[in-house]
């Protein structure tokens, strides 16, 4: 397998992806983003179909929506009382519907279009693979400064108004993160799957840890884990690689589940 170089760049890709899903996810679960993300995610749909209107990159129009989708979910759901899976669900809605008429739209067929729906990691670039080493120093560095920040939203949002901190700021600026970090994924899984990926190595590994630091940490081996074994059972057995890594995660997460219930017992 490693004789192949599509291969070793899907190797290196799922490395890089899982130091991102290790730190990401973790604050994500804890600060219980999922549903925010998953409409992210969907909501990149119709960049994906403007990019195939305009004759541009897909990517940069999924980047351009989830960057404003994600301050539009922040927003309307901290500046208004509309509820946030009310606000999710439209986003979630209205991206979509975009994608599809900007798809019809446009002339010809559309390539690579199941590529952005379901991902391919096999077919990995240098240029996704910088994209993800960026994502992993950009997600690190904004770690490093403000972990004290992130650690007291996700856990105890009110200590951080009582100190004075922005605490809106802080909340989109989490969310510009887990955006970029949608988008950037969906080269590895694709927009049905990136939220998976992101949420269930922190998922698995949530019950056995005790600090953020250290479920961002075992969250990270666990992806790593699961992307390299992932790999390997889609090359052996000709299967789709994102998928195959999304329902690996699945089983292991209600194995760890199962395990946790007897242990308390």
């Amino acid at each position: 397998m490693l004789e192949q170089e599509f291969f070793r760049n899907a190797l290196l890709a799922g490395l890089f992806a899982s130091v991102v899903c290790g730190v990401m996810g973790s604050i994500v679960v804890s600060r219980r983003l999922a549903s925010i993300c998953g409409g992210i995610a969907h909501a990149c749909f119709g960049g994906v179909g403007l990019g195939y209107l305009l004759h541009f990159n897909p990517s940069w129009g999924a980047l351009l929506f989830a960057l404003l989708s994600g301050l539009g979910i922040g927003a309307v759901s901290r500046r208004t009382r509309q509820a946030e899976d009310t606000s999710v669900a439209i986003f979630w809605a209205v991206g979509m519907s975009l994608g599809i008429i900007f798809i019809g739209l446009s002339k010809g067929y559309a390539p690579d279009l199941l590529t952005y729906l379901f991902g391919n990691i096999l077919a990995v670039t240098r240029w996704d693979l910088l994209s993800l080493l960026v994502l992993d120093a950009v997600v690190i560095a904004s770690l490093l400064l403000l972990y004290k920040e992130i650690l007291a939203l996700c856990f105890d949002e009110e200590f951080l108004e009582v100190r004075g901190v922005p605490v809106f700021p802080l909340y989109l600026f989490l969310l510009v993160l887990a955006a970029l970090t949608v988008v950037v994924l969906m080269k590895v899984v694709g927009i049905i799957l990136v939220i998976a990926l992101l949420t269930l190595p922190a998922a698995i590994v949530a019950p056995f840890v005790k600090t953020l630091k250290g479920m961002m940490a075992a969250a990270t081996a666990a992806s790593a884990g699961l992307m390299i074994a992932g790999l390997v059972l889609s090359y052996l057995f000709d299967l789709p690689s994102g998928a195959t890594v999304v329902l690996l995660a699945a089983a292991v997460y209600l194995l760890s589940r199962l395990f946790r219930r007897r242990r308390i017992k």
